[in-house]
């Protein structure tokens, strides 16, 4: 199953739904899943992780 997440391409969808994966599985807080994100846009490729809309959706998806 894919989400949009609003990153650029497939492989960074796929990489936030796993942050948001994560988060659930193990009850992260908003700071921490904001932590991940961050890491996350530190990588080449993925550097619209931080970006407003992204955080909106993860928001969202994690009903916080």
């Amino acid at each position: 199953m894919s989400y949009y997440f609003a990153m650029y391409s497939d492989a960074g969808n796929a990489a936030v739904l796993d942050v948001c994966v994560y988060a659930k599985t193990n009850g992260l807080s908003w700071n921490n899943v904001c932590d991940q994100l961050e890491d996350l846009s530190r990588l080449e490729g993925f550097g619209e992780a931080t970006d407003t809309e992204v955080r909106e959706c993860v928001w969202l998806y994690l009903g916080y």
